[in-house]
């Protein structure tokens, strides 16, 4: 009888070994699931995380160009603006003028007055003559007519 007790608690004992191996396999598998899948939520933010990474670095370098470029034509209208102030400045006849000169992406406004029709349509051809000017926009008003 104490055999058949003993290998009643052997037998039970190994089934419940048993169980807890089994059971343990299972929480295993799921661990590792769990694992798995929170690698996986990993690896999607961080391609989530690149990918609005290289959108902003590309809108900044977007911006950052056109900042350039602004800069560029406003150092561009300015170097104009200097050009045809000298140009006027040098003329006999519109040096002792004060005549505004204004330059926008290469369009040259020239208000103020002239002497007469001649120095006004001297102006615009000395201003035309500058290099990067796309345009004139003569307002000079002739004195004693405006």
């Amino acid at each position: 009888m104490n055999s058949t007790l003993r290998l009643s608690a052997l037998t039970a004992a190994l089934a419940a070994s048993a169980l807890v191996v089994a059971c343990g396999e299972r929480e295993d598998a799921t661990i590792g699931q769990r694992v798995d899948n929170a690698s996986e939520q990993v690896q999607q933010s961080a391609n989530q995380m690149g990918q609005d990474a290289r959108q902003a670095g590309q809108e900044l370098k977007a911006a950052g160009s056109e900042a350039m470029d602004t800069i560029a034509r406003g150092a561009a209208d300015a170097a104009i603006t200097a050009k045809v102030n000298a140009a006027l400045a040098a003329d006999d006849q519109l040096k002792a003028l004060s005549i505004d000169v204004d330059t926008t992406n290469g369009r040259v406004s020239l208000e103020g007055k002239a002497p007469n029709a001649e120095a006004r349509a001297r102006a615009t051809t000395l201003a035309s003559a500058v290099e990067g000017v796309v345009q004139v926009d003569n307002r000079l008003t002739i004195e004693g007519q405006g």
